[in-house]
């Protein structure tokens, strides 16, 4: 009998044994380990599990420039800004041969000659768009190609600072520009030298004391569209109105304009009321 219960005792203790080891191996230090699996995962997913990427923004509210227009405004690929730069400069030298019935009356002067000319290079350039403008006028590009703008027919900032998405119901965006505001807000300095502009970049000048709106703009067309000869140097523009007189489109060369008989109006670097070239922000 004894040696029964003895046998029974040592069965009994190595069962004992064997459930101690089982358990110590399963919660060892190297099971757990093993069971996290943030270790076994590799490097650049741990990062991600640590830094999830931010979500995308959406593109009409950028300004990623802080130049004041959104980036959904502006031209991004060198296709849309040479072909805004076709239209713009063509539907501006066309006012010269014949003013547009689409062109406000009460707004043709040198800005408003921009504003025309910008807002309708942006359009879709179909047969009613054609019928509309009046003769002259014939396709010179693809139409630009580019997504909703926030800003919708208010084209023109018209007060400083970077763009935000309350700034059209803020008043910050326009249809109207007067010279001052096109280089004020809509526009980059580029150089008081001919040589560095482009088709389509804007001329300033500044006559302080002189007359009611002291700022006058011309549209730098390079080469002519329309006539066109040797010449690489055309400017177009609205000469205002007065009280007297509506005013008129001319169309001139630069070379010509250095020998004005003004010197005020010489695109030239010595006279200081000529203020240089510039470039319009959705161009840059």
């Amino acid at each position: 009998m004894m040696a029964f219960l003895k046998k029974r005792r040592t069965s009994f203790g190595l069962l004992v044994w064997f459930l101690v080891v089982f358990l110590f191996a399963y919660i060892s230090p190297g099971r757990t380990v093993e069971r996290n699996s943030t270790v076994s995962l590799p490097r650049e997913l741990t990062a991600s599990r640590k830094h999830p990427a931010p979500p995308a923004l959406s593109s009409p509210s950028l300004d990623a420039d802080h130049d004041g227009i959104p980036d959904a405004e502006e031209l991004a690929s060198y296709g849309d800004r040479d072909n805004f730069r076709r239209w713009f400069t063509r539907i501006a030298e066309t006012q010269f041969y014949q003013l547009s019935p689409q062109w406000n009356s009460d707004q043709r002067d040198c800005a408003g000659l921009v504003r025309f000319a910008y807002r309708e290079a942006l359009k879709r350039h179909d047969r009613a768009w054609f019928q509309q403008m009046g003769p002259y006028y014939e396709a010179v590009a693809p139409d630009v190609n580019r997504g909703d703008s926030p800003l919708g027919d208010k084209h023109f900032r018209v007060a400083f600072g970077a763009y935000e998405p309350g700034d059209v119901a803020a008043g910050r965006f326009s249809e109207f520009a007067d010279a001052r505001a096109l280089k004020n807000f809509n526009t980059v300095f580029i150089s008081r030298d001919r040589r560095a502009a482009q088709p389509g970049d804007l001329l300033f000048f500044y006559q302080p004391w002189v007359q009611k709106y002291p700022y006058h703009v011309m549209i730098f067309l390079g080469p002519a569209g329309i006539a066109a000869n040797r010449a690489n140097d055309w400017v177009v523009y609205h000469t205002g109105s007065s009280a007297t007189d509506q005013g008129t489109v001319k169309k001139v060369q630069l070379s010509v304009l250095d020998h004005h008989p003004d010197p005020r109006w010489r695109p030239i670097a010595t006279n200081p009321n000529f203020l240089g070239f510039y470039r319009l922000k959705i161009l840059d």
